[in-house]
């Protein structure tokens, strides 16, 4: 295996950073080498990956000064992407590295287009690496998408929760994805509380043309995992939500 990117969309709320968080830590345990990126301006990745507050406070933001133009007019990174990882990112639980995007550091700043460029060349320089795994968490707005940032994902990921505005939010985003160079996005139906759940999103996607990647059940496991500030994967590693996450790793190492 040479990598795997993947990015996590969907409506604010509905479950990407503990997917997310969930996947990478599956995947580390596999034996692959993870990189995380918090793509949030409000970033939370570090903490449910299990580093501590303080700890995950004090991962520095990726400059935007790490890429240049190349002869293409493409961004690309200054230096090798790995020495970036080592040197800006934070270590969590199973080895797995945890960057954030630049954020806005006061109000009225101007846009963050460096910041999204530098993601995008991290994740094209990614592509190199061999048996790794990226994750890519995405904020609750279609703009990574609509300024290409996720334009070097092998897959992008929709959350859903089975009601009718979150079935809008991966509706535009899934037609925002489809001008994009992103060879595989499917939606992931997170918690469902019945069969009549999964079936409403099952529907959903069949009538709009969407691929259905997996099915995550409602647990109060996340909650109180949440709240206890601990990764579900340590508060209850035996959780059917888990189980259901380690099924969509192992479907996403599949050819599309």
């Amino acid at each position: 295996m040479t990598s795997l990117r993947v990015a996590v969309a969907g409506k604010g709320g509905a479950g990407k950073t503990t997917l997310s968080s969930t996947l990478a830590r599956l995947f580390a345990r596999q034996g692959r080498d993870v990189i995380v990126v918090d793509g949030d301006s409000n970033p939370n990745v570090a903490t449910a990956l299990g580093i501590g507050r303080e700890r995950a406070e004090a991962i520095e933001p990726l400059p935007m000064g790490l890429v240049s133009r190349n002869l293409k007019g493409n961004a690309a990174l200054k230096e090798p992407v790995m020495d970036i990882v080592t040197r800006y990112g934070g270590l969590a639980p199973d080895n797995v590295h945890v960057l954030k995007m630049a954020m806005p550091a006061h109000a009225d700043e101007g846009c963050l287009c460096s910041a999204h460029a530098t993601v995008s060349a991290l994740l094209a320089d990614i592509e190199e690496l061999e048996n790794t795994v990226s994750i890519l968490d995405l904020e609750a707005s279609p703009e990574h998408l609509s300024r290409g940032t996720t334009r070097h994902v092998d897959a992008l990921l929709l959350v859903v929760e089975p009601y009718y505005r979150s079935f809008e939010t991966a509706k535009r985003m899934a037609a925002l994805a489809s001008e994009l160079p992103i060879p595989r996005v499917g939606v992931v139906a997170n918690k469902l509380r019945s069969p009549d759940d999964a079936s409403a999103i099952a529907e959903y996607c069949e009538r709009h043309g969407l691929t259905l990647e997996g099915e995550l059940p409602w647990s109060t496991l996340v909650l109180d995992a949440d709240k206890a500030e601990i990764p579900l994967i340590d508060f209850d590693p035996t959780s059917p939500v888990i189980a259901a996450v380690s099924k969509l790793a192992d479907k996403l190492l599949q050819a599309p």
